[in-house]
């Protein structure tokens, strides 16, 4: 009994090494369950959670409530959804048969086939390579080694084709969808109502750069990594299955062990992997936020730096970068579990799976028989070398590309997020191309509310319905019961009539809010009317001049004559000099000589002073010589004398004037005044001048007058402290 205890404990005596290693590995196996625990759990319980809504839900159970405006919208994922707008999108990729991105795809699927057979090739040509080792031929090696080399050179030109014709594919496909997206977003004033009549899309801007080119990418990216393995997967497998019933072995064994063991990691995969759709969606989201930041801080730089705000700035900036930095590391804490599974699984359990099916043909197989002489044993063992190296290759090539084919589907997800964005992008541009518009209805707070509780003001809540007309004539401007309602469904004004003719001047005035330049966004087409008849001219015959002019990229005569090209400008048959005796008008002719000649390129909206803006402003006016201008507190950065020779030049080119203005030193160039009270209210009647300036003067008189009895009664009750005594106009108001 002694000797049996003594020899069983020799068996398991350990050394120190041993015992430190099986150490090392007992405490990482504790870390690894200590991490995944925690995850494991957490999972079990949302897959409850996530029943047991579900079941509230079908019961009849309350959900989350319901928000004015929002819209219940499904998470990208891999469904019938993202198929469905695939396929949409497709059509943009391919608007024909013969296109040339058609042509892209078929040269790289040629190219995908032809690397295919050269990998099945060259993996045969491994095997006698190494069966020529065997039988210690070294002319047959040398030979076949120098054959290798040879094909390596199409092997990898081959290899270089296929990246050149991916990168290019994924530049046709964006190109392709760039033009697309660029022709509807400027087509019916778009770019101006998606930002000020819709509410879906955040950052346009994202949507038009960066998602579109990651979504071309990941298209051509993932053609290549899916058409090139699944190609791969079936000549290998017909490959080894015909070599094994050559050599007399079942196939059948090995090929349902290999489908058995793909199913199983297909089956881990999906139940382990997170929502990549979802996730990359939000991150795109919220770098489009981080750069709508920086761009928000260039865009007013001035006022931040005068205000002294970038401490407030730098706080949102911060903001904005870590819910983007949570973002990707929330997606990067994800990949790494599940590419630490997806490794496992892919690697060791399918190399192990290799081993057997590669060695079962092998050892079963009647054509490597060993009931054979002496002389022939020799060229059996180089015979199943050679076997066992080319389904080897032909087996590590399979398992590759069935790689490729699973590790896809975060590809795909990923995709399907891509997807959902610049499919949302395109149908939006084209949802308000056709006059839908949806926008977040915005809950006003008890402050506001008090703020305007004397202001008898309406609103509409849900979508707005577009049933006014408006009809293009040769001469005036009529309204006839249009309302003039905001984006948000505010109705400022419920109905509005009146008639400007040609030659008429009409004078715009009111509070601020009343709708003022809400009327012109409607006159201009930026606006619709929602009821009503709008008869106006055409667009080319009215002329919008804001207060803050738009300064474009260009030369000095581009500031002139935009939106015209040069070419447009001689068509009408303007010359410089024409543009100088413009610019004389306006008295600008300075900055020719001042910024070196039209020729010049600078960036005129710093360059340009505030006032020298709105007289560039003017001087489009004289320029496109418009029958209406539309001008909005134009001129406030103007002199006077200046702002009244440009209104009378106006007037004398024929220009028929709707002002926004505030100084009374230009109702004298107006004929008729409309005017808005700021309740819904609004008169239109004939301008008397005279009247109006003597009554304008008496109102200021009068509040300079009054402005003084705050101070005065403040004094009198001081003095009436001190003296005791009680004032005689508080006598009088207690005897009233």
């Amino acid at each position: 009994m002694t000797h049996m205890l003594h020899a069983a404990a020799r068996r398991v005596q350990w050394t120190r090494a041993s015992a430190a290693k099986r150490a090392a590995c007992l405490l990482a196996a504790a870390y690894g369950l200590k991490i995944l625990y925690p995850i494991i759990l957490r999972r079990t319980k949302r897959g409850c959670k996530g029943g047991s809504q579900d079941a509230g839900r079908a019961g009849g159970g309350r959900g989350e409530p319901h928000r004015p405006g929002s819209r219940a919208r499904a998470s990208p994922a891999v469904n019938a959804e993202f198929f469905k707008q695939l396929l949409e999108l497709r059509k943009l990729f391919f608007p024909k048969l013969v296109s040339a991105e058609l042509g892209l795809l078929c040269l790289h699927s040629v190219a995908l086939v032809s690397r295919t057979f050269l990998s099945i090739y060259v993996a045969a040509l491994d095997g006698k390579i190494v069966k020529s080792i065997v039988e210690k031929k070294p002319r047959s090696f040398v030979f076949k080694l120098i054959k290798w080399l040879m094909i390596a050179i199409p092997a990898t030109f081959v290899n270089s084709t296929i990246r050149y014709l991916e990168c290019k594919l994924a530049l046709a496909f964006r190109t392709r969808l760039v033009y697309h997206a660029y022709e509807t977003y400027f087509a019916n004033q778009t770019y101006y109502r998606v930002i000020s009549m819709d509410g879906r899309l955040a950052n346009p801007d994202q949507s038009l750069t960066e998602d579109i080119m990651m979504f071309s990418q990941s298209m051509a990216h993932l053609y290549s990594n899916l058409t090139k393995p699944i190609l791969d997967v079936m000549l290998t497998s017909y490959t080894l299955i015909r070599t094994a019933r050559s050599r007399g072995a079942n196939p059948i064994g090995p090929t349902l062990l290999a489908g058995l063991v793909v199913y199983a990691t297909a089956r881990v995969l999906k139940a382990c992997s997170p929502k990549f759709g979802k996730l990359v969606a939000e991150e795109a989201h919220k770098k489009g936020y981080l750069r709508f930041m920086h761009s928000r801080i260039i865009a007013n730089v001035e006022e931040i730096a005068f205000y002294r705000g970038h401490k407030v700035e730098m706080k949102q900036l911060q903001k904005s970068y870590k819910a983007l930095a949570d973002q990707m590391n929330l997606i990067l804490s994800k990949r790494l579990w599940y590419i630490m599974i997806e490794q496992f699984l892919m690697k060791y359990v399918w190399s192990s799976c290799g081993m057997i099916m590669v060695a079962v043909p092998i050892i079963t197989a009647t054509g490597f028989a060993d009931e054979l002489e002496d002389g022939q044993k020799q060229a059996m063992v180089s015979e199943r070398t050679e076997a066992f190296t080319t389904s080897r290759n032909l087996l590590i090539s399979g398992a590759d590309a069935i790689e490729r084919i699973m590790s896809s589907y975060k590809e795909v997800t990923e995709l399907a997020g891509y997807t959902a964005r610049v499919y949302n992008m395109f149908s939006v541009f084209d949802e308000v191309k056709r006059g839908i518009y949806k926008r977040t209805a915005v809950i006003q707070g008890s402050e506001n509310n008090s703020k305007n509780e004397d202001k008898a003001e309406l609103r509409i809540d849900g979508p707005l319905e577009i049933k006014g007309k408006v009809i293009d004539v040769d001469h005036g401007i009529i309204c006839e019961n249009v309302p003039i309602i905001t984006p948000n469904g505010d109705v400022v004004v419920s109905r509005l009539n009146f008639q400007v003719q040609e030659g008429m001047n009409l004078l715009i005035t009111g509070p601020n809010g009343c709708g003022k330049s809400s009327l012109f966004r409607i006159l201009s087409g930026l606006w619709p009317v929602y009821e009503g008849v709008l008869y106006k001219p055409p667009p080319q015959h009215m002329f919008y001049i804001p207060q803050r002019p738009y300064m474009s990229i260009g030369t000095l005569r581009d500031q002139v004559i935009y939106p015209d090209s040069v070419e447009d400008m001689h068509e009408k048959g303007y010359q410089d000099q024409d543009l100088e005796c413009i610019l004389h008008m306006v008295h600008l002719y300075h900055i020719v000589q001042r910024e070196g000649g039209w020729d010049a390129v600078m960036d005129w909206k710093d360059v340009l002073s505030g006032g020298e803006k709105q007289r560039m402003g003017m001087a489009r006016m004289f320029y496109h010589k418009p029958k209406y201008a539309l001008l909005d507190e134009c001129t406030s950065a103007v002199s006077i004398d200046v702002e009244g020779k440009i209104f009378q030049a106006a007037k004398a080119a024929g220009i028929s004037l709707l002002s926004i203005t505030h100084r009374p030193s230009l109702w004298k160039y107006h004929s008729h005044l409309l005017q808005f009270d700021g309740q819904g209210g609004w008169r239109f009647e004939q301008l008397d001048t005279a009247t109006r300036l003597s009554l304008s003067e008496e109102k200021q008189r009068l509040e300079s007058q009054l402005a003084g009895i705050p101070k005065m009664q403040q004094r009198l009750n001081e003095l009436c402290k001190i003296l005791g005594e009680d004032s005689v106009l508080k006598t009088m108001d207690k005897e009233e």
